[in-house]
């Protein structure tokens, strides 16, 4: 029963079907329990276009200071030659089109593998120290995170159910944050000819974690997270102004912070429908109709994805890559880390049976 379950879980047909079932339940869940849609199509006619615009300007420039804080990562990570910001940013951008059109944020297993595709001098577990650089990166939206959740609390007009929210979600980023500079400050030593494959690959993928050690580098790692978190930010209050609701900017940041709680587990693609529900109701606290805090969160969703696919498909073409060409780098990935697993258990037997010739 079993293996046939297995057998079940590796079938892409199986997959797709489950995929669309998912979808379907989805749809029309949204479509029973949603707002009223003909006041949702109507909240677009009072839309002023040229300030999604602006909010789709705005979030480049955040994905642009995000892709800077990575290569500061990856140069402490990494020995000469660097990746050049434009080799990064292509990668970046790949990334984010992976998160937005493939299961389980796999975007992030796109992104190293787009990059490694830049770096042929480097030896083995150079995949496994670029995955560590992006744990690192992601390390880095803590501070700003902290401080927008903090500054929302104290000035924002929050449901009791978000609160909630808000407490776990900062709970999460401070034992991330936490396993984050243990793994740091154990992550020093040489990789040599004796060592294990396992254990080599582990060394590397702390390196990643290398810029946690340097002061410097860090802090302008967090500085550019921090300016593209406000970016961000204004993003979502450029589209608040889109829909003319004159709302403070606490209201956005509480808008920002809800709109990631949203997206920590991607249920379906992009949650749509969850998204806008999760932005819809605490925006009631400030007089706004559902049917428009929904039609507002799906606009603010079309920007982000706008972004996220629009440069992602740049820099696909840049890299003479394509969409299917992405799962398959996913698989590549999964089958290199396998590769190097099994090594490690076939060094590990040959040890054992050395040691007991010994003896």
């Amino acid at each position: 029963m079993s293996d046939r379950l297995v057998g079940l879980a590796r079938n892409p047909w199986a997959r797709g079907l489950l995929v669309l079932a998912v979808l379907a339940a989805a749809i029309l869940a949204i479509w029973l329990r949603g707002p009223e849609w003909g006041a949702v199509v109507d909240a677009f006619d009072a839309v002023t276009w040229r300030w999604v615009i602006v909010a789709v300007l705005l979030n480049l420039l955040s994905t642009l200071a995000r892709s800077l804080s990575w290569r500061l990562t990856i140069n402490q990570a990494l020995p000469e030659p660097h990746p050049s910001f434009g080799q990064v940013f292509s990668a970046f951008g790949v990334g984010l089109l992976g998160n937005a059109v493939l299961p389980a944020r796999a975007g992030e297993l796109a992104r190293v593998a787009v990059l490694r595709r830049h770096l042929p001098r480097h030896g083995k577990g150079t995949s496994a120290t670029l995955f560590g650089t992006v744990f690192a990166h992601r390390l880095f939206d803590l501070p700003p995170v902290t401080i927008l959740v903090v500054w929302v609390l104290l000035t924002a007009k929050i449901p009791h159910w978000a609160v909630t929210s808000l407490v776990i979600f900062g709970l999460i980023g401070v034992a991330l944050l936490m396993i984050g500079l243990l793994s740091a400050r154990t992550g020093g030593g040489r990789i040599h000819d004796g060592m294990g494959t396992l254990r080599g690959l582990v060394l590397m993928a702390r390196q990643g974690l290398a810029v946690l050690r340097r002061p410097v580098p860090a802090l302008g790692a967090i500085f550019f997270q921090c300016v593209g978190w406000l970016m961000q930010l204004l993003a979502v209050w450029a589209v608040m102004e889109a829909f003319n609701l004159d709302l403070p900017l606490p209201a956005a940041g509480l808008v920002l912070v809800l709109m990631n709680v949203a997206i920590i587990f991607p249920l379906w693609p992009g949650n749509v429908g969850l998204l806008q529900a999760a932005v819809a109701i605490p925006l009631g606290q400030y007089g706004v109709a559902y049917a428009t805090g929904f039609a507002y969160g799906l606009v603010l969703q079309a920007v982000e994805m706008s972004v996220g696919v629009g440069v992602g498909l740049v820099f696909l073409a840049r890299e003479g890559l394509s969409l299917a060409s992405l799962k398959t780098m996913e698989e590549e990935q999964e089958s290199e880390e396998n590769a190097l697993l099994s090594e490690e258990a076939r060094e590990s037997e040959v040890g054992q049976k050395v040691t007991r010739a010994a003896g």
